[in-house]
C-alpha cells in the first residue's frame, strides 16, 4: 500500500474510533477528543468522517404516525405496493439527504432480499444522493444497470457516474448506456441503439424486475435542462403539449396521461410498453415534484414511492382539488402483490 493509501487507513481507522466512543460509547465531543488525544474540532471531523464513508449506521424503531397515515393514503389510493413518507429534514425545497437515506435503505433491503438479479436505475440528483448514502458492502449476486443514456454535457448530473459509484460502493457489476438521454433526432435513435454494446446494456435493462426512478419536472428549473440534456426551449415546448412530468424519458400530463412530443422519439430508454408489469419504485420529494408526482400516480405507472411529508401532504391537496382519480383494478392488484413479495 502507497503513503497516501496508509495515511488513509489510518484516519479511517481512527475516524471509526471516536465514532465508536461517541454513538456506542455515549461519549461527548470533548470527551472523545480528550480520549484519543486530538482538538475537539479534530474529534468533531472525525466523526463527521466516519459517517461519511458509511462506518455508522443509525436506525430508528417506530413509525411516524403521521407519515404512517399520509403512506396508507397514498397506497390504497394508488393501488401501491410500497410507499414510504420520510420526516423532512428542513433542506428546503430540495430534500436530497432525507430521500437518499430513505431510498438507500430501501434499495439495501432488495438487495438483501436476493430476489432480483437486475435492478434498474434512473437518472437525477436524488438517485445520487441514494447512492452517496448506501452500505452494502457485497451485492455481488445482482446486476445494477442504467435504464437510459448517461452521457450529458453536466458532470454533476451525471447518471454515468451513478453506475461508477455503485459498483464502487456494493462490489456489483454495474452498467452505464453510453449514449445520450436524447438522441439528436428520432432517426437517430434506431442508429444509436442498434451499436453493439448499447444493444447488451438495454436489453439487460429490460430484464430488469425493479427499477429506481426519479422523477422530473417540465419547466424551465427542471433537471433535465440543469444538467443540459435538453434546452429550456425543447422542456416548454413539451410543456405546451400538456405535459408536467417525467419518467425515464416518458412525459405526463395532469390525469397521468402520456403525452406525445418529438422528445419521447429521441428517448433512448425503454418503451412505456416494455415497462408495464415492471415494479418501478420513485424516489422524488420537494416542490418541484409535487406535480410530477401526482401525475405519475395518477398514471398507474408506479409500483411504489418514497418522498418526504411535506411532499406527500401537497400531493394530496393537489390531487383533492381535481376529478377522483383511480388505477385499474388489475394494475392495483399486480402492484400490491409486488409489494407484498418485497
Amino acid at each position: 500500500m502507497n503513503r497516501s493509501g496508509t495515511q488513509r487507513s489510518t484516519d479511517d481507522s481512527l475516524a471509526i474510533r471516536a465514532a465508536w466512543l461517541h454513538f456506542i460509547g455515549g461519549l461527548t465531543q470533548t470527551d472523545v477528543a480528550t480520549r484519543l488525544g486530538v482538538s475537539n474540532v479534530k474529534a468533531h471531523r472525525l466523526i463527521a468522517r466516519a459517517q461519511r464513508i458509511g462506518a455508522v449506521r443509525v436506525s430508528v424503531v417506530g413509525e411516524v404516525a403521521e407519515c404512517a397515515a399520509l403512506e396508507a393514503e397514498i397506497a390504497d389510493r394508488f393501488g401501491l405496493g410500497y410507499c414510504e413518507v420520510v420526516p423532512d429534514l428542513e433542506e428546503g425545497d430540495m430534500s436530497f439527504r432525507a430521500l437518499g437515506i430513505a431510498g438507500a435503505r430501501f434499495l439495501e433491503r432488495e438487495i438483501e432480499s436476493r430476489r432480483h438479479e437486475v435492478i434498474g436505475i434512473g437518472h437525477g440528483r436524488t438517485l445520487s444522493a441514494l447512492v452517496s448514502e448506501l452500505f452494502c458492502e457485497n451485492a455481488r449476486d445482482v446486476s445494477f444497470v442504467s435504464m437510459l443514456g448517461g452521457l450529458t454535457r453536466n458532470f454533476a448530473a451525471n447518471p454515468f457516474d451513478v453506475m461508477h459509484r455503485l459498483a464502487e460502493k456494493t462490489g456489483a457489476p454495474s452498467y452505464a448506456m453510453p449514449v445520450p438521454f436524447f438522441a439528436n433526432t428520432a432517426a437517430d435513435r434506431p442508429v444509436l441503439l442498434a451499436q453493439r454494446g448499447v444493444r447488451e446494456v438495454l436489453a439487460l435493462a429490460e430484464r430488469a424486475n425493479l427499477i429506481l426512478a426519479g422523477l422530473g419536472g417540465v419547466t424551465p428549473r427542471a433537471n433535465l435542462v440543469a444538467a443540459q440534456v435538453v434546452d429550456a426551449d425543447e422542456i416548454m415546448a413539451v410543456a405546451d403539449e400538456g405535459a408536467v412530468g417525467e419518467m425515464l424519458g416518458h412525459f405526463f400530463d395532469r390525469e397521468g396521461r402520456v403525452v406525445r412530443t418529438r422528445l419521447n422519439d429521441r428517448a433512448l430508454s425503454p418503451s412505456l410498453e416494455n415497462l408495464k408489469g415492471r415494479r418501478i419504485v420513485a424516489v422524488a420529494g420537494g416542490e418541484q415534484k409535487v406535480e410530477p408526482i401526482a401525475a405519475i400516480l395518477a398514471s398507474g405507472a408506479l409500483g411504489g414511492l418514497i418522498t418526504v411529508e411535506s411532499t406527500a401532504r401537497r400531493v394530496l391537496a393537489l390531487l383533492a382539488d381535481n376529478e377522483p382519480v383511480s388505477v385499474p383494478p388489475a394494475l392495483r392488484a399486480a402492484h400490491q402483490m409486488a409489494g407484498a413479495v418485497s
